[in-house]
């Protein structure tokens, strides 16, 4: 274990070095023309690498490979956050954003990659936990919603390229869906009480935050997007976790159904909305029309 974690430090300190460059590059393209809120994450992003760099200089088998690898998150996700608003500005430009979202997924994906590669705890949660977890599938998925939202109103790329878009759908709604997947719902029972019954309700379905409400909004909305423009495509061996409950602990994999998927994550959207969250008003007027083009898909 403690060549694993040595093995971590240095990880992170060569992965530290290479985005610090990378920010340094982001910084001098922006110039003049970057506004005050923008530059200031790309700001807040070097200083945790510079402090990263700092703990690494001190004796290795003194650093806390657990903080290490938060600072290094904290990092890319101020960093790719940066990057990413630049790319819904441009509306996600047809030459570049292909690549462009692609580097930025395999930056987001660096921390659970280097926790994998070397062999620590099975579901990662010691050294990053389940909020940054969290955070990593989520803004992995919304980035790939976004950008296939954009590509969805470009019909001549669309008849050319369906099958690719069909790859970003699947990958977008695998993330997001690993998101509501990484806590356990709250078991309610007479040992776990609450003042508020709606919350307790919203817990025990395993909605911890707005954001898993629009990661299941999301991916339903994906699940429409691939029935509808990706209906001729050839069924893929793409296997994720197609369980919506948030119920982390017990996983299963298979063969991602669109209609399927996507009737099951809504329905249940639906009814938390019209339910517990009924006084916040959460739209569901969307929600309703794809469940409605499911069904008469279906029939």
């Amino acid at each position: 274990m403690a060549a694993a974690f040595y093995s971590v430090v240095r990880r992170v300190e060569e992965l530290g070095d290479l985005a610090q460059a990378h920010i340094q590059q982001l910084s001098e393209a922006a110039g003049e023309d970057g506004e005050g809120a923008e530059e200031s994450l790309l700001i807040r992003a070097s200083a945790a690498l510079e402090k990263l760099k700092l703990l690494c200089g001190e004796e290795k088998e003194c650093s806390n490979p657990s903080n290490l690898l938060e600072l290094y998150t904290q990092a890319i996700l101020d960093m790719t956050y940066f990057e990413e608003n630049k790319l819904v500005d441009e509306d996600f430009p047809e030459d570049s954003s292909s690549q462009k979202v692609k580097e930025l997924i395999s930056f987001l994906s660096e921390p659970e990659i280097l926790v994998k590669e070397n062999n620590m705890h099975p579901k990662h949660c010691n050294l990053l936990g389940d909020e940054l977890l969290e955070c990593l599938s989520w803004r992995r998925g919304a980035l790939l919603y976004m950008y296939c939202h954009s590509l969805t109103k470009r019909r001549e790329w669309l008849l050319r390229k369906s099958s690719l878009l069909k790859k970003y759908l699947l990958d977008g709604i695998s993330y997001l869906l690993q998101m509501l997947n990484y806590r356990c719902p709250i078991q309610l029972n007479e040992g776990v009480s609450f003042q508020d019954l709606d919350t307790a309700k919203l817990l025990s379905a395993g909605i911890f935050s707005d954001i898993h409400l629009l990661a299941m909004m999301y991916s339903g909305e994906m699940c429409y997007w691939g029935s509808k423009y990706c209906a001729d495509q050839q069924p893929e061996n793409h296997e994720v976790d197609t369980n919506v409950s948030g119920a982390g602990c017990t996983t299963h994999k298979e063969p991602l159904d669109f209609r399927e998927v996507g009737e099951k994550i809504l329905k249940k959207y639906v009814s938390v909305c019209e339910g517990p969250l009924k006084e916040q008003e959460w739209n569901t007027t969307n929600a309703k029309q794809i469940l409605n083009f499911f069904h008469h898909r279906c029939n």
